[in-house]
């Protein structure tokens, strides 16, 4: 029997994401269209709405469907945003910010993925996701400055060129912290000649590498 995977999406925003204080109607929106399960190995599709993150190999994971959310969130985005992603992964977190109207920019470290993640985006038109083979730490520096910056694996420290491209009033929201202890996700805002960071929360993500 078929899974209805649109009842799945629906349930799980009002279940995981909803309760849990998501209450951005662009965003609940954006979570309740993209379609998740595109986005994982065919293997795991009937797993997509879960409430865990996923294996979408070469030791990289899909994102909980609350971190997206709740990273997607904070950085309060809105249609013509640039922002630059560093870790395009599965590219799930790059569709729902393409589903916001966002103009995107995605870094991806392993050739393999960006690969895959250019084609599922071009396969299902998200055409304002721009997705490069790249390292991260470096940013994407000629088409900075950039209103917002979202880090999807986390780095021992926050790169300084990642925050030399954000504009001014710009956000960034990065986990940080080692792979084996305790990582926090930090929202940083760039304000004058000073750069206000915040813990949010406690999160596990893949290391970012250089």
């Amino acid at each position: 029997m078929a899974l209805d995977f649109e009842k799945l999406r629906n349930r799980m925003v009002d279940e995981q994401l909803v309760p849990r204080g998501i209450n951005s109607k662009a965003v609940l929106d954006a979570m309740r269209k993209v379609p998740r399960h595109l986005f994982v190995p065919e293997n795991m599709q009937n797993e997509a709405y879960a409430d865990s993150p996923l294996p979408i190999g070469l030791r990289q994971t899909i994102s909980q469907p609350y971190i997206v959310a709740f990273m997607t969130e904070q950085l309060k985005p809105a249609a013509g945003l640039k922002i630059l992603e560093i870790g395009t992964g599965s590219a799930y977190q790059a569709a729902i910010l393409a589903s916001l109207g966002c103009e995107v920019y995605s870094i991806e470290l392993l050739e393999e993925l960006a690969a895959a993640a250019k084609k599922i985006l071009g396969a299902l038109d998200y055409n304002n996701v721009k997705v490069r083979h790249g390292n991260g730490f470096s940013g994407w520096p000629e088409e900075a400055p950039f209103d917002a910056v979202i880090v999807t694996a986390a780095p021992d420290r926050v790169p300084q060129k990642l925050i030399e491209q954000l504009k001014e009033g710009g956000k960034m929201i990065v986990p940080v912290g080692p792979v084996h202890s305790v990582q926090y996700l930090k929202l940083i805002t760039k304000t004058g000649n000073r750069i206000i960071e915040s813990d949010l929360l406690p999160v596990r993500f893949v290391p970012m590498v250089e």
